[in-house]
């Protein structure tokens, strides 16, 4: 897993604020859980993520991009994932279809994919019967870590 956290810095990179499709094709990728990866530690994957966040912000800077640029990492819950992307937005503007919260803090998000027993599954325990009056129950955002890869003076 380490080592292809760090291929995505070496990956090919699409900033292009005309054509969001591109950059969301080109520089999102989806990690599942693979056979040696119980005995990493939250703290591997979180330095791993640091690093190519770094490379990649060389990169952009060598791109001689000047608007803004986000590298940034989520757990994709419901498909068993651990993702992350890179795009030219800000990290406020960040192209999710629900509520996320930016965070500084990466541990907690790899924690959580890290300790999935049933990565993509939902066992019938942990189902709930739908809320039955017309207010539905918000759920928590989704916590993305997000580091600014944007020109620096």
């Amino acid at each position: 897993m380490v080592a292809w956290i760090a291929e995505v810095a070496t990956e090919p990179l699409v900033l292009d604020p005309a054509d969001r499709a591109a950059e969301r094709e080109t520089n999102t990728w989806w990690l599942g859980r693979g056979p040696d990866d119980g005995s990493l530690s939250a703290g591997e994957v979180t330095a791993a993520f640091e690093r190519t966040a770094a490379a990649l912000g060389t990169r952009v800077r060598d791109l001689g991009h000047r608007g803004p640029a986000t590298f940034y990492v989520w757990h994709d819950e419901q498909a068993g994932q651990l993702r992350c992307s890179t795009a030219s937005l800000p990290a406020h503007a960040l192209p999710f279809g629900g509520a996320y919260a930016v965070t500084d803090a990466l541990t907690p998000i790899v924690e959580a994919y890290l300790s999935d027993t049933t990565p993509g599954f939902v066992p019938w325990t942990e189902l709930q019967e739908p809320e039955t009056d017309e207010t539905p129950a918000l759920e928590p955002p989704l916590l993305v870590w997000a580091r600014d890869l944007g020109p620096r003076p």
